[in-house]
């Protein structure tokens, strides 16, 4: 099994595309892929014996080791460090120096990098857990807050949040080395006893991550099933969004495209009349031609052809 760093999203793109795609299967290992997130420590799944393979920042393998943990870099991804703090100007956050004394939320996981840049620029904030989303500090509740620059940084425009408003530290700019990230690991005793194992974990991890991206659109539509079976808090069960067994969205995935409308039921669906007399009633008389509701619906997709759905 391979625990990751945080709930699906695209930073995991490769690893579930190896999956879904059968690239573990091809070099002879059996995975299954364990979400992260922040009430689950990947590097205490793997010394626990909860999973075998883990993603983890090199910062936090380095501390690992640090607290007794054997672990064996087997392959690295993601060789440049994407991590970022994003402060409000109007609370005066313009330069690092202004973060001493304030309130910083960071994800505790993930803290030795940010702790590493603190005490290199003699700064100390006051630290606040940070978790799932970013909106304490969308809520002016700390000054500034930890953030990646493919993730959060976006989040924060998208929220409304005005880029001459914010000041941004990306800290492989400021600290002068590149703080690799995202790598896979295991334990010493793994790699002693299954080295061949290790290496077709490596080899068919790196085959996912080619194929993404190569076929990137492919990709999105992958991790998006994995985000829909995973109880991401961003996307909620409520306001359309349904949670499938894994196989079952696989399947559907298939059958539909993207903006295509599913309707989900146990039973044929057809339109039904409502009325009741507390429901309110049309102010004209309703006209002769049938009603949107009245029309037949379009028939169930089955399956896909190359051609037209049938």
């Amino acid at each position: 099994s391979l625990v990751l760093l945080w709930t699906p999203q695209a930073q995991f793109a490769g690893y579930y595309v190896a999956l879904d795609k059968g690239l573990y299967r091809k070099h002879g290992v059996d995975m299954t892929i364990l979400r992260g997130g922040p009430d689950r420590d990947p590097l205490q799944d793997v010394r626990d014996g909860r999973a075998e393979f883990a993603v983890l920042w090199l910062t936090t393998a380095l501390a690992g080791i640090d607290q007794g943990v054997p672990l064996t870099h087997i392959e690295q991804i993601i060789n440049r460090s994407n991590l970022a703090l994003v402060g409000w100007k109007d609370r005066g956050i313009r330069t690092v120096k202004d973060l001493d004394g304030r309130r910083v939320s960071l994800w505790v996981q993930f803290a030795p990098p940010f702790l590493t840049f603190f005490k290199a620029n003699d700064v100390k904030p006051v630290i606040i857990p940070q978790n799932y989303s970013i909106n304490l500090f969308l809520r002016h509740g700390v000054d500034a807050c930890s953030m990646m620059r493919y993730n959060e940084f976006h989040m924060l425009y998208q929220a409304g949040a005005e880029p001459d408003a914010l000041t941004a530290f990306f800290l492989s700019d400021l600290m002068g080395y590149p703080l690799p990230e995202d790598g896979l690991y295991c334990l010493a005793d793994t790699w002693r006893a299954r080295p061949d194992v290790c290496r077709a974990v490596a080899a068919a991890s790196l085959e996912g991550w080619q194929y993404a991206a190569a076929h990137p659109d492919e990709a999105l539509d992958i991790v998006m099933k994995y985000v829909h079976e995973g109880h991401v808090p961003n996307y909620p069960a409520s306001h359309g969004c349904i949670r499938l067994p894994s196989g079952y969205a696989k399947t559907l995935f298939g059958m539909t495209e993207r903006g295509f409308h599913v309707i989900v039921s146990d039973a044929p669906v057809a339109p039904m009349p409502i009325a009741h007399a507390n429901l309110f009633l049309p102010l004209k008389p309703l006209p002769a031609e049938p009603l949107m509701s009245d029309i037949e619906l379009r028939p169930t997709v089955k399956r896909q052809t190359s051609e037209a759905y049938e």
